[in-house]
């Protein structure tokens, strides 16, 4: 199957378009972990058991990992999604952007090393960055757009001199000429509902992922009436520490199941 089929399979299955990112922070874990041989792995099996039932994708944000030298517990971690839940996409958060060779080991690793059924990339290279990644036509290829931090308009708004913003040029060229291979998806913040109103306009049903519900701010309501596609589904809504963290006390798994209940639920209200 491919990362689309798979991703429409988990949207229709669960009824959600919910993705949990797993981007650990052991500083914020419940202190019963202190003791813990792989603290990561054990807190990611834990949350990942309290809410695969409600979610269309897991995200594990590589950083999180390679920074403190646990490169092992995401390997471990990402087995532990294929083994016991083995319909779950598992998008791997790298965000790499580099041309030629180096371009072609970030794709070995995130689709041979680690095994993801997709991951983010950064398009600032153009065709030569994505095109290495892309080749892996069962894989899906997710390419940074319109993002949700503060200052992302300082670039991706600039006007072009065709009258194009940055992020629609993007968005443009992705769906109109990168997308060969029917595997690439776009990110756009949930911060900039407009933008993502835009961007959807001129992708028509490619797949979004949304960063920046939660923590960051973003509304529902309005990332929902922007970005859906013409079958109701289309996002991929992610949300991290508003899951991760939404209690640091011997209920943090239920409190993340809650949490993603509650946005399952509400980001459902606003579908037709």
């Amino acid at each position: 199957m491919t990362f689309y089929s798979r991703l429409q399979a988990r949207w229709q299955a669960t009824d959600s378009l919910v993705c949990v990112g797993l981007d650990p922070q052991p500083e914020l874990f419940p202190a019963q972990f202190s003791t813990e041989a792989q603290p990561i792995l054990a807190f990611n099996k834990a949350i990942i058991d309290a809410t695969h039932d409600l979610v269309c994708a897991f995200k594990p944000q590589i950083a999180h990992y390679a920074a403190v030298g646990a490169e092992d517990q995401l390997q471990a971690t990402m087995d532990y999604i294929r083994a016991e839940y083995p319909d779950i996409p598992i998008i791997l958060d790298s965000k790499r952007g580099d041309i030629g060779s180096t371009a072609t080991m970030y794709a070995l690793e995130a689709f041979e090393r680690y095994q993801a059924d997709a991951v983010t990339i950064n398009p600032y290279m153009g065709w030569d960055t994505i095109e290495p990644f892309a080749r892996y036509t069962d894989k899906g290829v997710i390419v940074l757009c319109r993002t949700s931090n503060g200052s992302a308009s300082e670039l991706q708004n600039l006007a072009l001199a065709s009258g194009k913003t940055l992020f629609a040029r993007v968005a443009q060229q992705a769906a109109q000429v990168w997308n060969t291979h029917k595997n690439l998806a776009l990110v756009v913040g949930a911060t900039a509902p407009a933008e993502l109103a835009e961007v959807r306009a001129l992708i028509g049903d490619m797949p979004i992922l949304v960063p920046g519900l939660g923590a960051q701010g973003g509304d529902t309501e309005a990332v929902m009436k922007a970005g859906l596609d013409s079958q109701g589904a289309g996002l991929i809504i992610n949300s991290s520490r508003g899951v991760l963290y939404a209690s640091k006390g011997t209920d943090f798994a239920e409190a993340a199941r809650a949490e993603t209940l509650k946005l399952r639920d509400l980001a459902n209200r606003y579908r037709s």
